[in-house]
């Protein structure tokens, strides 16, 4: 007897072979993304090392959006809002920096995603 989940998983099976079209729900979980947003605080030198435009740049390549400032005393701040496991990937790179920071800790708070910004910038 066939189920209704074991024929959609011959559907899947035969799409990831390649001799049909994916199954409406298949699409369905594929395009599912989970969007987060992140306000990270990273301590260390952090400040005079270039990390501010490092992290336009990583945040851009990884197609997230928010922003990224110096803050008094010496630390950076910012706010990374996309997909969960590409602002993931941006915190990561925070722990190392550029070349000439040395990252002493990283305060990551996640807050509800609000898809409030449209690209990546530098606050002054």
């Amino acid at each position: 007897m066939r189920t209704k989940e074991n024929g959609e998983l011959h559907m899947i099976l035969t799409y990831l072979l390649g001799s049909a079209e994916p199954p409406n729900s298949f699409l369905k979980k594929e395009m599912e993304v989970k969007k987060v947003r992140a306000h990270v605080l990273i301590k260390g030198r952090v400040q005079g090392v270039f990390f501010r435009a490092e992290t336009r740049s990583q945040a851009y390549s990884l197609g997230l959006t928010g922003w990224v400032r110096n803050r008094w005393g010496g630390s950076v701040e910012a706010v990374f809002e996309g997909e969960d496991q590409k602002v993931r990937k941006m915190i990561a790179w925070c722990y190392k920096g550029p070349p000439a920071a040395v990252v002493e800790d990283v305060e990551v708070e996640w807050e509800e995603y609000k898809g409030e910004f449209t690209s990546f910038s530098v606050r002054y």
